[in-house]
């Protein structure tokens, strides 16, 4: 069933039928946003921040059953401190704010080693994902102390001790076994990867699972990213043809 968008110019304008399944975003530009207004880099995060939680709201109004947001790398530790430890604070804040509408029935699932995280919020990140584990409306993954190759590293090693402990036979191993150990083994493969701010890369974000995805690259910076900005990447993936190395 088609979904109503938007009204323009009087006129209701439709969504394609074939929206993705698995959408994410790599959000970029928070900080050239701030620089362009004169403003700190950590108030760009802020901003960043309100832009996420528009864009979660709307991909659950439309349906999207799944969605990924790169929020911290592995190698985002390497920026100045007061602009990660706001960062940090900014992921508190958000889990003290999910859970005002945890009725929304969202899971929620971390990607990443939180093991290099603040006590605290790792608690708050376990429990999290303890309290959403059986909700099954939308699907929301948020990637902080990520890397898709440290990902792939991680899973080759719990693969090598399941072997090393007689519970897997080497020749048994191929890409399901790798998906399996994946810490997204409970989603689909990414359908679209959105990332605004002018940037044509992937930045080491979900590189395993978007093998096959389709690609939407903006100038716009994260913090101006609207439903709108949303609506042209959808109407676009509407036209790629997904032949997945088929005719």
């Amino acid at each position: 069933m088609a979904i109503f968008n938007n009204k323009k110019n009087g006129a209701e304008e439709r969504l394609p039928e074939n929206l993705p399944q698995h959408i994410g975003f790599i959000m970029d530009g928070n900080g050239r946003w701030a620089k362009k207004r004169g403003l700190p880099r950590t108030f760009g995060h802020t901003e960043g921040a309100k832009t996420f939680r528009k864009i979660v709201r709307y991909c659950k109004d439309i349906g999207i059953p799944y969605i990924s947001f790169y929020a911290f790398s592995t190698e985002n530790w390497k920026r100045p401190k007061d602009e990660v430890n706001a960062i940090m604070n900014l992921f508190r804040e958000y889990i003290i704010d999910v859970r005002n509408y945890l009725s929304e029935n969202t899971r929620m699932i971390f990607l990443g080693d939180i093991s290099e995280l603040d006590e605290d919020l790792q608690q708050k990140i376990r429990d999290l994902e303890y309290d959403t584990k059986d909700y099954k409306e939308m699907t929301l993954m948020m990637a902080v102390n990520y890397g898709g190759r440290a990902e792939i590293a991680n899973a080759t090693r719990q693969i090598a001790q399941k072997v090393k402990d007689g519970e897997l036979e080497i020749s048994d191993i191929n890409e399901n076994t790798v998906n399996d150990f994946l810490y997204t083994h409970e989603a689909p493969d990414v359908d679209l990867i959105i990332r605004p701010s002018g940037e044509l890369r992937l930045s080491n974000f979900l590189i395993w699972q978007s093998a096959y995805a389709e690609y939407y690259f903006t100038d716009v910076l994260w913090p101006d990213f609207t439903p709108k900005e949303l609506d042209k990447a959808l109407i676009e993936f509407s036209k790629r043809g997904r032949r997945f190395g088929g005719v």
